[in-house]
């Protein structure tokens, strides 16, 4: 058929794209080498992009559709393959696991360890023991007990004359991690610092200079850690917890504050495999799955926004709850509360409700018999400290809060986490705020007061009714918000993903990732001549991201 015809029978947009790909086609030269076309069954470039806009069957669209992902998905885990390869090419710091040190944390911890937590202990080990610098992350649902895991290889690095740092996102959660650790590693003489930005100048020079000399042997901070001036006498171990708030950036720096030390990085936020595949593919995984014996599953509960005075009185019976009428003018005091707002102040609409607000409202009518605190991020450091610091002990009954809580201390009397308007919230995010109770031996609620009106906010809320499985709800969390809300450059350096589609094109993406390492195992920096196209690919790709990556 003519060019006239085409425009006849197709309209002059369509008839336009389909001259330039009969016209320029032709020019595309195909980067893939024949040998990995072969090898996978792949269609050439030129028939995939022919047939991908223009298929002359269902047949030739799929083997075009699957070609086209197959070099996307390539591309991305040829990047991640030789960033491992260049993590991994160096000599690390091998360590001896046998040691009285160790040997004196595993008869200090008060109970057994869960199959995980022993599994991701052995994976650690053998890790630190081997001629590569580790590189794991490791993964476990809220209150699994990851922290008894890094005291591990904090330990057994220490107990091999190196030093070793924790780097966490907030204060609070630095100062918690600081406490637990000196609690149980200061009896064994190992010596332990806080180093966060809140320290004193004075005080915090002193730490920097005792990091230098070797004088501290474990070191617990912010990204105070990161910042010039912080030196390391000989850094052993890096464990970043939280590591979803940290950039890889921010990980590289700390990393490099070593000679190629062990990276250990913990989340709270399960991860579905598919993105473990992807945006963590660099990194080997541990998975603890149990809680540890004794920890009650949280029962959580949807209610309509008109009900929220029977949750509140639930509140202010758990708050009087397990201890006897106190004298007459004094305060009654039991289990804790959390109250939880999406915003900090009042909108103009008035339809969400916020923490300010709402205090003021508890504080004076509500619970006017209770200690009613609030908390927000805009409150300085030291004031949020104080807050949550008299929540732990017991100074108050409901804390009032926003998001800030979200990676925060463990108040095991806390028994009740109240979310109003939790339609506002993603799935990951209620499921950490739902976290922060549970953490005793008492039953725990989580109350999500809600009013959802999309069918997304409908799923994602179900979703937290119907399990307290951090896996599953990651899984749930994936399915609801699709690939590309994980994707960008902010926490990885990656590109987005424009074409394929990681949920439904996960075998294509397994495909691709064993070819892509297969690659780089036979050259690692990409200068085979069948390789060149690759290479120069993956330069135009990862355009101003290649410092990620280390080619050549």
């Amino acid at each position: 058929m003519n060019d006239v015809g085409r425009v006849a029978e197709k309209g002059s947009v369509e008839v336009t794209e389909l001259m330039a790909v009969e016209r320029y086609s032709h020019f595309l030269h195909d980067a893939m080498p024949a040998k990995l076309i072969a090898k996978n069954r792949l269609v050439d470039v030129r028939f995939a992009v022919n047939n991908i806009h223009f298929p002359v069957s269902e047949e030739n669209l799929k083997r075009a559709y699957r070609r086209i992902v197959f070099e996307e998905f390539f591309t991305l885990q040829l990047a991640i393959a030789l960033r491992k390869k260049d993590i991994t090419k160096e000599a690390g710091l091998s360590h001896k696991a046998e040691g009285k040190l160790l040997d004196s944390l595993k008869k200090a911890i008060p109970f057994e360890l869960t199959k995980g937590q022993a599994n991701a202990v052995k994976q650690i080990e053998e890790d630190m023991k081997g001629a590569k610098p580790m590189n794991r992350l490791l993964q476990g649902d809220v209150g699994s007990g990851k922290t008894v895991v890094a005291a591990h290889a904090l330990v057994l690095t220490v107990q091999n004359g190196f030093q070793g740092a924790i780097m966490v996102p907030t204060e609070l959660l630095a100062e918690q991690h600081y406490l637990n650790l000196s609690k149980l590693l200061v009896p064994f003489g190992i010596d332990i610092a806080l180093l966060i930005n809140s320290v004193p100048e004075n005080a915090k020079q002193d730490i920097k200079q005792k990091i230098k000399q070797g004088e501290i042997d474990i070191v617990v901070g912010t990204h105070a850690l990161i910042q010039e001036g912080v030196e390391f006498n000989k850094l052993g171990v890096c464990v970043i917890d939280e590591q979803h708030k940290f950039g890889v950036t921010q990980r590289d720096i700390l990393r490099k504050k070593g000679l190629n030390p062990h990276v250990l990085v913990m989340t709270a936020t399960p991860i579905p495999r598919t993105l473990a595949l992807t945006v963590y593919g660099d990194l080997d995984v541990s998975t603890i799955k149990e809680l540890p014996p004794g920890r009650k599953p949280i029962t959580t509960y949807l209610v309509e926004n008109e009900k929220s005075g029977e949750v509140y009185n639930f509140v202010k019976e758990q708050a009087r709850a397990g201890r006897p009428r106190p004298p007459i003018g004094q305060a009654w005091r039991g289990r804790q509360a959390y109250i939880v707002y999406p915003r900090i102040h009042e909108s103009k609409s008035g339809e969400v409700l916020a923490a300010t607000q709402m205090y003021e409202k508890f504080k004076n009518e509500i619970f006017k018999d209770f200690k009613v605190g609030l908390i927000h991020g805009e409150m300085p450091a030291n004031e949020k400290d104080k807050i949550m610091s008299g929540f732990k002990k017991g100074e108050l009954d409901i804390l009032v809060s926003t998001v800030v809580i979200e990676v925060g201390i463990d108040v095991p009397n806390a028994t009740v986490m109240v979310i109003e308007n939790a339609e506002r919230f993603g799935l990951a995010q209620l499921h950490q705020l739902r976290g922060r109770v549970g953490r005793g031996t008492h039953d725990s609620y989580c109350f999500l007061l809600a009013d959802p009106k999309t069918e997304d906010a409908q799923k994602r809320l179900k979703a937290m009714e119907d399990t307290v499985d951090g896996f599953a709800i990651a899984e749930e969390d994936f399915q609801i918000r699709g690939p590309g809300e994980f994707f960008g450059t902010r926490q990885h350096g990656l590109p987005e993903i424009r074409f394929g589609n990681i949920l439904s094109d996960m075998e294509i993406m397994e495909q691709a990732r064993k070819s892509a390492f297969e690659v780089v195992q036979e050259d690692p920096q990409l200068i085979m001549p069948q390789h060149r196209l690759l290479r120069e690919n993956l330069y135009r790709r990862f355009r101003g991201k290649m410092d990620l990556i280390h080619v050549g």
